[in-house]
């Protein structure tokens, strides 16, 4: 089966590319540095010449809000019209828990524009809607830090390995398209500070977490479970633990 990840040299990209190609399939990395673009075209039309399932996993190199809407708004656009010609019988687009409640966000408006693109194409689709990654634990911390103090809200959080992300968003590619929306999350809620604070303490940060009751994110309002599946939800295997252990000490992985 021909697969074309978008984004498919990226963080969960390769992953998923690899995942799909052990299994057999004929799977095409697609980015601007292979020669496939979705916001120029360029590439496009060859890559899905008898492609039956397209992943978008492409990401905005800029999150300042106007740059960030018309990159996921003319990305999806050029793409899903590609995809329609080519005949693609299953698109499937990584999204993010709680989108909807987090429009205070450019980005998030963004991302929940390119969901309203896939919506509205005639392209089956699944949407996989899942919570912050583990690698970017230290990503948030170090915005959220004045001097030697991690400013962290006080809020629910649930993160994923990028592996059990990659595993969940192959497995639902050759799946049949739900024409709906999926969630994926870590096996274990923590507080925002919680989670940071055990980061820390384990690659011997001296930084100091104070929980704070101003529920945003990256600037944004939220609500405090805003980060977290709001139903049921297909769990990573991946605990904070191995994860840690395995990026961290891998030679004890």
């Amino acid at each position: 089966m021909k697969i074309v990840v978008i984004g498919g040299t990226g963080l969960i990209g390769t992953k998923v590319v690899a995942k799909l190609r052990s299994r057999g399939h004929e799977v095409i990395a697609a980015s601007p540095n292979t020669g496939i673009n979705t916001i120029t075209g360029e590439g496009l039309a060859e890559a899905l010449n008898k492609t039956e399932i397209v992943i978008d996993l492409a990401n905005s190199p800029s999150w300042e809000d106007n740059a960030v809407m018309e990159f996921f708004q003319t990305s999806g656009r050029n793409l899903l019209a590609a995809e329609t010609s080519a005949g693609v019988k299953h698109h499937v687009a990584l999204s993010i828990v709680g989108v909807d409640l987090m429009q205070d966000s450019g980005y998030m408006r963004a991302k929940k524009a390119q969901e309203d693109l896939i919506r509205k194409s005639r392209v089956p689709y699944t949407i996989i809607r899942s919570t912050q990654f583990f690698e970017f634990i230290k990503g948030i911390a170090d915005q959220a830090t004045e001097g030697n103090i991690v400013h962290a809200s006080d809020v629910q959080f649930q993160p994923i390995a990028a592996e059990d992300v990659a595993t969940f968003v192959a497995e639902a590619a050759l799946e049949a398209p739900i024409n709906g929306i999926r969630e994926i999350a870590g096996p274990g809620r923590f507080t925002m500070p919680e989670i940071i604070d055990q980061f820390l303490q384990k690659t011997q940060d001296p930084r100091k977490v104070v929980p704070n009751d101003h529920a945003r994110y990256y600037g944004a309002q939220i609500t405090k479970t805003s980060l977290v599946p709001a139903g049921k939800a297909r769990l990573g295997s991946i605990n904070f633990e191995t994860w840690f252990a395995t990026q961290y000490n891998p030679q004890h992985a």
